[in-house]
């Protein structure tokens, strides 16, 4: 039986860190200077490490979970499709600031994977947490490469080598192929992992809230509107019909729901940041997103299966 959640409380600790980083930047000594250095040590090696422990700690039975794996891919694909075609649906084709959509598209298919399993785990238990991880391995590479394309062709930068180069796609392209290969983490590394997992996350987004600017999310608000929406209320409804179509058992619709409509991922910030885009921007977009949240989960969970 799925069990019920107060989405309030669940999002709360993302958005109280986010402000926390926001009032320090603005308010204390620990300014930009200080923040910067963090950003550095979370991209380079922080989020690497918890997403290379995430992927390989639960084994990926593709044979159980093959129509939930197709489900996600499709609410992801879908939501990198539409979000690479912002620049050219009408009311916004030559309204979009190119360098701003290249570093904020990924807005509109990342998401939060600590909320995932947070929600996976209230909605269906340790079931949940399985199905959770496996729709994690598999769409976290192919998210992490969405998300660096278009930065790495707007900057003239050769895809390839940005890829080679980008700490978390090696990071979640290593995990998986650690977890195929049947490899695990020892189990006297467990502990260490976790709290870097744990560091990773808060940092994360005290760095986000840091770098945040409101006047920029004004510059940008057709944009900023447009992938939200998609994250929010698109990508809801394109798992909604997903599940009626795959017939897709209680457990595995309620965690492809949850999927479809929490938070973006909070490191969309330090990526873009780090590879020389608005940063404050996106993650201005990242704290209306977890703002969001709060509606379109119960909003996704609400739709009739």
């Amino acid at each position: 039986m799925l069990r019920a959640v107060n989405y309030a409380q669940l999002l709360f600790p993302d958005f109280s860190l986010i402000a926390c980083g926001w009032l320090l930047c603005r308010f204390t000594a620990l300014d930009r200077r200080v923040w910067e250095p963090v950003e550095a040590l979370v991209y380079y090696f922080l989020f690497p490490v918890l997403l290379f422990h995430s992927i390989v700690r639960s084994p990926i039975d593709f044979g159980a979970t093959s129509h939930l794996l197709l489900a996600g891919l499709g609410v992801g694909a879908a939501g990198i499709a539409l979000g690479y075609a912002l620049p050219w649906l009408p009311g916004l084709r030559g309204r979009l600031d190119a360098r701003d959509h290249a570093a904020s598209v990924q807005v509109a298919f990342r998401f939060n994977s600590f909320i995932c399993l947070a929600m996976a785990e209230r909605l269906a238990g340790a079931e949940g947490l399985l199905l959770i991880a496996v729709l994690i391995g598999v769409c976290v590479p192919l998210m992490n490469v969405a998300a660096v394309w278009p930065m790495a062709r707007h900057a003239n930068a050769g895809f390839a080598r940005q890829l080679l180069r980008n700490p978390l796609i090696i990071a979640t392209a290593s995990g998986l192929v650690a977890n195929l290969l049947g490899l695990r983490v020892p189990s006297w590394a467990e502990p260490t992992l976790v709290r870097i997992g744990g560091a990773s996350l808060a940092l994360g987004l005290m760095a986000a809230g840091a770098g945040m600017q409101f006047a920029s999310l004004a510059r940008g608000k057709r944009l900023g509107a447009a992938v939200l929406a998609i994250r929010h209320l698109v990508l809801p409804l394109v798992a909604w019909g997903l599940v009626r179509w795959l017939a897709l058992a209680p457990a595995q619709a309620a965690v492809l729901m949850a999927f479809s409509a929490v938070p973006t991922a909070s490191s969309a910030y330090v990526l873009a940041a780090r590879m020389g885009y608005n940063g404050p921007f996106v993650a201005g977009l990242v704290t209306l997103s977890t703002l969001l949240g709060v509606i379109s989960l119960p909003f996704a969970l609400s739709l009739p299966r």
